[in-house]
């Protein structure tokens, strides 16, 4: 093992307690300058409480962290900061009423001798930044308008204004798509031959072994490995990830729907001015129609229209044959569709409430009696705790001490409950780990056998390759084409996504 005097950072024996629960135990970690450490591990495995003992966020209740070979006796996160220890968070800590300049240099503003801040100099530092990673934004755009992805490349900009020697970046290509993860990766590589160190979490296997050097791999808070990226192929990091061996990722294909059946929804030449431009596509009961395009394509726009969150100009929608207006989510809930949203936190779910209290969100009409029934809403909570295995203590637990894909599976139940015959999932796998995500196939595998329909949103092509039959691309806010079954891979998604075919 590499000696602690030539690392950049390093833990010796580490370990972390929260009352009589142990996260971490005896973690010895070594990391140099320049190397690209891969840092995985299912939700659960300490990944995020490791994190937080190296950028001072909190202190190990045994151990020690090590800078530059020094111990580091109290390390707070302007300790870390000064030292040159930034970290790019999973979860957004931006403010959505500012530009993307000043989220960017907020808490390190730009001022004159005067007091006044010096607006043109950020802007340009701005974008300059948002030049090498190769971003289409503008330092003037308030941060509340952007899509998550380009919200994910403002938090990786704000990193970079900073000094860095350590860049730990947790999840940072979850909302990406490949152009961009492509891009990402350039510029880690260029850091990398700057002396810059990187601690990369992430849940694809596949990008840990294109960007990193080392891995480093976490199971119920004990470090069982920590080896060249070379030495393992994928198979070798999920096995130690879960300590077993991992059933097939994807289910079985659903059953391509008859030619014959009626279609559950029916979309006409639906636009919506400056988002989507003449949008046609049928939907059929028990099919689960694949989504995919580049950031910007309209994707989540034409789910939210779907889901009455935006209002089309011009066009038809019909469901179950029978035309109709939705004007706000209740009319989608009362038509008989869910949706699951790519911003889990921030649209999905309430993380102070309890499980039971999630659940039942928009569905509350059904247990007033004229009171609300308190037992009826726990028996429906237990339902779902056992129909998608929520791992939870209780149905009163609040969500934010559940794990992302239980919190995950919990907003899939939310939008069960109304009993809905059409769900829209949008990134449902986003930020949830290996394990998780084959949970979350699995459920939606179960509905589709249940006679539900779908539709499927998600940036990683590999899923909707291994879960979707027929696939329609987006671009520029148009469908650009549509792939049946057999002939959907990832070059003829990329080569519609970016017009490559018209």
């Amino acid at each position: 093992m590499l000696s602690v005097s030539d690392t950049i950072i390093a833990t010796q024996g580490i370990g972390k307690t929260y009352g009589a629960v142990p996260v971490l135990r005896e973690i010895d970690l070594r990391l140099r300058p320049g190397a690209i450490l891969g840092l995985i591990g299912e939700n659960g495995a300490g990944k995020s409480t490791l994190i937080k003992c190296l950028n001072g966020m909190t202190a190990p209740t045994t151990g020690t962290v090590y800078f530059d070979g020094k111990p580091c006796r109290s390390l707070t996160v302007a300790g870390a900061i000064a030292c040159g220890i930034v970290t790019v968070p999973q979860e957004f800590n931006l403010v959505n009423d500012l530009t993307v300049a000043e989220n960017i240099f907020l808490g390190q503003e730009l001022t004159s001798g005067f007091g006044l801040l010096r607006r043109q100099e950020m802007a340009a530092q701005t974008q300059a930044i948002l030049n090498r990673l190769n971003v289409a934004l503008e330092p003037t755009q308030r941060v509340g308008a952007l899509s998550v992805a380009e919200k994910q490349f403002v938090e990786i900009a704000k990193a970079l204004t900073t000094p860095c020697r350590v860049l730990i970046m947790d999840e940072p290509t979850t909302v990406l798509n490949q152009r961009e993860v492509k891009a990402l990766f350039e510029l880690l590589h260029q850091l990398s031959q700057q002396g810059t160190a990187i601690i990369f979490v992430s849940h694809k296997l596949h990008e840990v072994r294109a960007i990193s050097s080392e891995v480093a791999i976490l199971r119920d808070g004990e470090l069982v490995a920590q080896a060249l990226t070379s030495e393992l192929t994928e198979a070798d990091m999920a096995r130690r990830m879960v300590g077993r061996e991992l059933n097939q990722l994807f289910p079985e294909l659903p059953a391509v729907p008859a030619a014959e059946a009626a279609p559950v929804l029916e979309v006409e030449n639906m636009s919506v001015p400056g988002l989507l431009h003449d949008i046609s596509f049928t939907l059929r009961q028990g099919e689960l129609l694949g989504l995919a395009g580049l950031v910007g394509a309209g994707r989540t726009e034409l789910a939210e229209t779907l889901y009455g969150l935006r209002r089309p100009s011009s066009g038809t929608l019909r469901l179950f044959g029978r035309s109709v207006r939705l004007h706000s989510p209740a009319d989608a809930v009362q038509a008989g569709i869910a949706y699951l949203s790519e911003d889990r936190q921030g649209a999905g779910i309430l993380t102070d409430f309890a499980l039971t209290a999630n659940i039942t969100l928009t569905s509350l009409a059904r247990y007033c009696h004229p009171f609300i029934s308190r037992r009826e809403e726990q028996h429906r909570a237990e339902h779902f705790i056992r129909r998608l295995a929520i791992k939870t203590a209780s149905t009163q637990t609040p969500l934010r001490q559940l794990s992302g894909g239980n919190q995950q599976k919990a907003a899939i139940a939310k939008g069960l409950d109304h009993t809905p015959k059409i769900f829209l999932f949008d990134e449902p796998t986003r930020g949830i780990d290996i394990k998780a995500k084959t949970d979350v196939y699995r459920i939606i595998h179960d509905l589709l056998d249940q006679g539900l329909s779908g539709i499927f949103i998600s940036s990683d092509l590999e899923e909707v390759i291994g879960l979707c039959r027929r696939v329609a691309v987006m671009r520029s806010g148009r469908i650009a084409g549509f792939l049946e079954d057999g002939h959907i891979t990832e070059e003829e998604i990329m080569y519609l996504a970016t017009g490559v075919k018209a």
